[in-house]
């Protein structure tokens, strides 16, 4: 699981110690296990929000796990040109390469440790693709996507496009160095990544070693979602056993506490978790396929204006449609 990596994690700027006393660590307020399906044209999903209500998530609304999966010569797979309106998608690539385009002329490829950050706001055209040569050749593909609502106030902006490089990306490690700490967006312990976001959110990667405890200041406003990707270990101070295709939903406090689990599968080296919070937007959702609006008289304006072109159309030079 490459994203991006240091030789010495010593290097790093590292976490101040907690308080022990004065800290309150959040508790584990559910811990639900993520369904596997495919998404686009059949890539294997885990659906990591699946069973978790819509106010314990705020602001996010979705979250995909995209493989981890190794494919052969023919078999990479990705989506169809597709709309969105009224929020913003997030795809961090752990793993392989992935294409993207939309019908405003934003895109490009992301790679190891790579975020693409599609703002649809009042409407867009994308598409998600596999690279030719990994589909003439197979390899890994691993990465996730997720949603990120937009207040009423930013759901008719216009579309934006953000192409982060893994390099950008804020790196710390914890006191003991025991982790990578990978920030994509918002702070953490006052180390800001590049995601420029219109919710107050943080994004971050991290690669717990085995043994190692990762105790991580979080903004007492925001909410607190931990998911794992590889490994297992113990979450909370409660030290609830966790382990990959797992999330953790929390309940108040100022700090998360994860631990790897001093033995590892012999394939993973370490634990590997994607932490996300943000402010919680607190305003009506109605959500159905492509598009999140705040009701159902704006979904249907969204339908209508897809169907009549109003979201955009596909440009001359696409990229393919691939089956």
């Amino acid at each position: 699981m490459p994203a991006i990596t240091v030789d010495d994690v010593l290097v790093l700027p590292r976490l101040p110690q907690l308080d022990q006393t004065t800290t309150k660590y959040r508790a584990v307020r559910r811990l639900t296990t993520a369904p596997s399906g495919y998404e686009g044209e059949g890539f294997p999903v885990r659906r990591a929000f699946a069973g978790v209500p819509m106010n314990e998530l705020d602001p996010f609304i979705h979250l995909d796990q995209m493989g981890e999966v190794d494919y052969a010569p023919g078999e990479p797979k990705g989506t169809p040109w597709h709309p969105h309106r009224g929020f913003e998608t997030v795809t961090y690539m752990i793993d392989g390469t992935m294409d993207h385009q939309d019908s405003l002329g934003g895109g490009g490829s992301i790679t190891n440790g790579d975020t693409q950050w599609m703002t649809a706001a009042s409407g867009i055209l994308h598409i998600e693709a596999p690279p030719e040569q990994l589909v003439t050749t197979g390899g890994l593909f691993h990465g996730l996507q997720l949603w990120v609502n937009l207040p009423r106030a930013a759901k008719m902006i216009a579309p934006k496009y953000q192409d982060i490089r893994g390099k950008e990306s804020a790196l710390l490690t914890t006191a003991d160095g025991g982790s990578l700490i990978r920030v994509i967006a918002g702070e953490v312990g006052g180390h800001a990544g590049p995601g420029s976001t219109f919710t107050p959110i943080n994004l971050a990667h991290v690669t717990l070693q085995p043994g190692a405890q990762l105790d991580l200041p979080w903004q007492p406003d925001y909410n607190a979602l931990v998911y794992v990707l590889a490994g297992r270990g113990t979450v909370g101070v409660e030290k609830r056993p966790i382990q990959i295709g797992q999330l953790a939903a929390h309940s108040a406090g100022d700090a998360i506490r994860v631990n790897a689990a001093a033995t590892q599968d012999t394939n993973i080296p370490a634990m590997e978790l994607f932490i996300m919070g943000g402010r919680p937007i607190r305003e009506p959702v109605a959500h159905y396929g492509p598009f999140v609006m705040n009701t159902q008289e704006e979904l249907k304006q969204a339908f209508e204006d897809f169907q009549k072109g109003r979201l955009g159309v596909i440009p001359a030079g696409r990229l393919p449609h691939t089956n």
